[in-house]
């Protein structure tokens, strides 16, 4: 039978840890996506991506340590999910190189919406629940997340306009 939960505390570090887990998941995948990658741009941003991610994690990390917590990642169903629909659309439609950029620009933008919703849930409840360097570690995150969904946007729509013309 499963525990009951009534502390937000608990919610928080629950939360904390289930993007611990995206995020590490997240840096195993960023050099397979750079590879898949064609258009340079995208690998690039992959590439970049991989280094912003580090330091989310250390992020995430620093805050478990202010809240006198070990860092503890929680399976996160949802970038499972997320990486599960990679894999099978790479497996199942065997892309040329065009729709292969295409989709992975898709998929960025889906796994930063993810992360970008999950970060704003924590910010609101670390401004409830702790306040102070929490609130800033997880907004430098939120921050680098925004701008990561504006760039695979800006990707995506020169590579969609490229596409043009049905094949």
């Amino acid at each position: 039978m499963a525990q009951k939960m009534a502390d937000p505390r608990e919610l928080f570090i629950e939360e904390l840890g289930d993007m611990l887990y995206a995020e590490r998941a997240i840096e195993k995948t960023l050099p397979k996506l750079a590879k898949e990658a064609t258009d340079p741009e995208l690998r690039e941003g992959f590439e970049h991506h991989l280094d912003e991610t580090r330091e989310q994690i250390a992020n995430l990390e620093q805050v478990f340590e202010e809240l006198g917590e070990k860092p503890k990642a929680q399976k996160c169903p949802g970038i499972e999910g997320i990486k599960a629909e990679h894999d099978e659309f790479m497996k199942g439609h065997d892309p040329s190189e065009k729709i292969r950029d295409m989709f992975l620009t898709g998929a960025a933008a889906r796994t930063e919406h993810y992360e970008i919703a999950a970060y704003s849930g924590l910010i609101t409840m670390a401004e409830q629940i702790e306040g102070g360097r929490c609130v800033e570690l997880l907004q430098e995150n939120l921050e680098q997340e925004e701008s990561t969904l504006r760039k695979v946007e800006s990707i995506g729509k020169r590579l969609a306009k490229g596409a043009g013309a049905r094949a």
